[in-house]
């Protein structure tokens, strides 16, 4: 009797979750009207209405890459004019560095490593090693260069348009700059104090 009761148990939780199924898939298969198609509903034959008189539309244009339009006409007048610049728009300042090197860090140092010469942990795993930032080919390249690669890709390497901002992109190509003006240093340029501690580090030098 036990073992019956069971059987019939199990038969009402196997049919209740076939039910669940089918209105999960009801939801996504229910009647709809696709854009701009014909309704007998309406006297014009059409199921888009007309926009009621008076009211302004959402989102619309720049506006849907958004999220639907609620980051402002600012906000997306800025990320196109970023998205336009040929040279970084934005003044190297520290929080841009800071916030540059945050950046790379999370996204290019995998790859690029540390101090991007291309030989971070991803490529020493296996993946092809991306150049040098410290050759002179990529020294000499034009900021716009390395703001395409970062939003198309380049080679194997992934776009990443869909997850860092123009204004983030900006920022991490202000600290490869930094990182090739590390290796790149004109020694006579820099502060006296910079200097001196610099002398200091050299064997033999003042203790």
């Amino acid at each position: 009797m036990k073992q019956l009761a069971e059987i019939l148990l199990s038969c009402c939780v196997a049919a209740s979750l076939s039910g669940c199924e089918k209105a999960k898939q009801d939801m996504y298969d229910q009647p709809k009207y696709k854009p701009l198609s014909r309704s007998e509903l309406f006297a014009d034959g059409n199921s888009s209405r007309p926009l009621p008189q008076g009211s302004v539309p959402y989102s619309q244009g720049s506006f849907a890459g958004t999220s639907s339009g609620r980051k402002g006409t600012d906000d997306v007048s800025e990320d196109a004019a970023a998205g336009s610049a040929q040279n970084n728009p934005y003044p190297v300042t520290m929080q841009l560095l800071l916030r540059g090197r945050q950046r790379y860090q999370i996204y290019c140092m995998p790859c690029h490593s540390a101090v991007g010469d291309g030989d971070g942990l991803i490529a020493r795993r296996g993946f092809p090693h991306p150049p040098s930032y410290h050759d002179d080919r990529l020294r000499q390249a034009p900021d716009r260069h390395f703001f395409d690669v970062v939003t198309n890709g380049y080679g194997v390497m992934y776009p990443y348009a869909d997850r860092v901002d123009p204004s983030d992109r900006w920022a991490i190509i202000a600290y490869i700059r930094a990182l090739q003006l590390s290796q790149h240093a004109d020694v006579s340029r820099l502060p006296p104090d910079v200097l001196e501690r610099l002398e200091a580090t050299k064997p033999g030098g003042p203790r």
